[in-house]
Order: structure tokens, then C-alpha cells, then sequence
């Protein structure tokens, strides 16, 4: 494990000492891709530097938006990569799941989840490592339509890229040499985030129920009023 994150440790002080050459976008892009279907890679970290180096503190010749829209758009690509390999590996699941129910409660439960928490569940876990992966590729794998789920992802990943790129810019080299600060921030942006959905999506279902027994109770009031024999 200490080996892993050395690694990591000498790829991030790579990534600072190439941070002010412009092709550096090319490389924001690129691993923000990457990190969408290999959650090992530090896209987040490699944001916030661009972010810190478009900042009065850096020295590149590229404005905070550049890094945003190139985070953005290797996030975006990477994705929908990751929905369309689970697509494309959706037969082989679906023939697995038909010969073990284990199996077949899991991928229903995957796809009832999607279907009941809507796009926003994109976004919440497009800020948890390992978690925006597991649902792009379920998304794909149970099939979900892929107009909408491209048109969330791309709301997802324009605010996450968003948050990482002003981390860097606004608060320049505190979060680029905590990246375990950056990190918690980033799950508790979307722990909360996911709670205040939970919060509002419960709220909204309880008025739907009260407001459906309500309309019951009216609609058999007005048959017995109007049945004289009643």
C-alpha cells in the first residue's frame, strides 16, 4: 500500500512541475478520463493543480476555465465510456443473472435504484472515487436511456469539475498538497449532497401519498352521494 501511494505521491509532483506548460490541459483531460473507468488515478488532484497553476500563485499561460472545460470534457468521455462497456457487457450479465437469483436481485435492485433516485444520483457520486464508476457502469448495464444519462452526466461532471478547478484557483496550494483534505471535502460535498436529495425526494413522495389518499377519499365520497341507495 505505502508503495501505491508513493507512486501516486511522485505522479502528482510530476504533475506540478509540468503544470504551467499549455498541453497540461491535454493531460487534466486525459486522466479525468481515465479515472472514470480506472478509479486509481487522481483526476481530482490533477484538476486542482491546474487549478493552482491558472491561480495568481501559478504561472500558466491558461485561465481557470480552460481547466474546468477540459476536466469536464475528459470526465465526460470517460463516463460514457464506462456506460457503454457496461452496455456492451449487459448480455453476458443478463444470461448470468437468469440462471442465479442472487444475481438477478442485485441488477434489480441496481436498476430500481437508478430509476427511483434519478440523474442526481449521478451527480453525488460523480465525487466519490470508485462510486461514479460503479454507477456509469450499471447505467449501462441495466440500460438505462442514453440520452439521459449523458445529458446528467455531462451536469455532473461540469460541477464537479467546477469544485476541484475553484479548489485549486480560489485556495491555491493548501489543497494541492492536502490531498486527503481535498478528498474529504469532496465526500462531504457529496454525502450532503446526497442527504438534502434523500431529504427532499422523501418529502416529495409523503405529499404524493397524502395527496393521493385525499383524492381516494373525495372520489368515494362523491359515489356514495351520488348513489341514492347508498
Amino acid at each position: 500500500m505505502w508503495a501505491a501511494w508513493g507512486v501516486v505521491d511522485d505522479l502528482t509532483g510530476w504533475l506540478k512541475d509540468i503544470s504551467a506548460h499549455w498541453w497540461f490541459l491535454a493531460i487534466i483531460g486525459v486522466i479525468a478520463l481515465l479515472d472514470s473507468v480506472l478509479p486509481v488515478v487522481p483526476s481530482e488532484t490533477t484538476v486542482i493543480i491546474g487549478g493552482v497553476a491558472a491561480s495568481a500563485a501559478g504561472d500558466a499561460d491558461y485561465t481557470v476555465a480552460w481547466v474546468i472545460a477540459c476536466g469536464a470534457a475528459g470526465a465526460f468521455l470517460g463516463d460514457n465510456l464506462s456506460y457503454q462497456i457496461g452496455r456492451r457487457f449487459s448480455p453476458w450479465v443478463e444470461r448470468r443473472a437468469s440462471s442465479r437469483p442472487a444475481t438477478r436481485e442485485r441488477l434489480d435492485w441496481a436498476d430500481r435504484q437508478i430509476r427511483a433516485r434519478g440523474g442526481l444520483l449521478l451527480v453525488t457520486a460523480r465525487f466519490v472515487p470508485g462510486g461514479r464508476t460503479a454507477i456509469t457502469l450499471s447505467c449501462g448495464i441495466t440500460r438505462q436511456r442514453r440520452r439521459w444519462f449523458a445529458s446528467w452526466v455531462a451536469v455532473a461532471v461540469t460541477i464537479w469539475a467546477s469544485y476541484a478547478a475553484l479548489l485549486g484557483y480560489l485556495f491555491g496550494e493548501r489543497f494541492e498538497d492536502d490531498h486527503t483534505l481535498a478528498f474529504l471535502l469532496a465526500f462531504g460535498a457529496a454525502l450532503t449532497m446526497t442527504v438534502v436529495i434523500e431529504v427532499v425526494r422523501w418529502a416529495r413522495a409523503r405529499r404524493q401519498e397524502r395527496l393521493g389518499r385525499r383524492l381516494l377519499a373525495e372520489s368515494s365520497a362523491d359515489e356514495r352521494s351520488a348513489d341514492p341507495t347508498a
